[in-house]
């Protein structure tokens, strides 16, 4: 290995590391970033479509959801999108976005243009409950069960594969 190989790991691994270590630090009141298992954040965010109304995972308690983090300028999120739209067609849950450090009007243009597959989006423009989720990257996605427990967390796209060989099966576990 050459020594500019070596360099380039070692910068990669450092950077890394202080990457996880600034999520963490962002973390709401430096709690723990919750992993699978372990009880999703609280949080209420306004929706993208009506800045009024806002919605909370307490007002979903009781029933099996997802958590789709999206954003308009993710590149990620175009390659994943037409897969969540087609998913959204089965019902076989309601699916949120989680529309993260954007702006309101490239967002709902974004959805208006591509199709939209969520129940509601939230928007979350300072990226805060993003960051307590412990998303660190565009797109995520969670499964959140009956008592608000995250059951599921993809880190990046998904893929018609996950969805049929991870996401239904555990829909069809959790739902009974």
């Amino acid at each position: 290995m050459s020594k500019i190989s070596a360099i380039a790991i070692a910068v990669a691994a450092v950077l890394i590391v202080a990457g996880f270590t600034v999520v963490r630090s962002f973390a709401a009141d430096n709690a723990p970033i919750p992993q699978e298992g372990q009880a999703a954040p609280t949080f209420t965010l306004p929706t993208l479509n009506s800045p009024s109304t806002s919605l909370s995972p307490h007002d979903l308690r009781g029933q099996v959801w997802v958590l789709n983090v999206w954003a308009s300028w993710c590149e990620a999120c175009r390659d994943e999108h037409p897969h969540l739209v087609e998913f959204a067609k089965l019902k076989a849950l309601p699916i949120y976005g989680l529309d993260y450090k954007d702006q309101r009007e490239p967002a709902q243009q974004w959805l208006a243009e591509r199709g939209n597959p969520y129940d509601a989006s939230l928007f979350d423009g300072n990226g805060r409950v993003g960051i307590d989720f412990g998303d660190y990257g565009v797109p995520e996605t969670f499964i959140i069960d009956k008592q608000g427990v995250i059951r599921f967390k993809q880190i990046g796209a998904l893929t018609p594969e996950v969805l049929a060989d991870k996401v239904l099966p555990l829909l069809r576990k959790l739902n009974g």
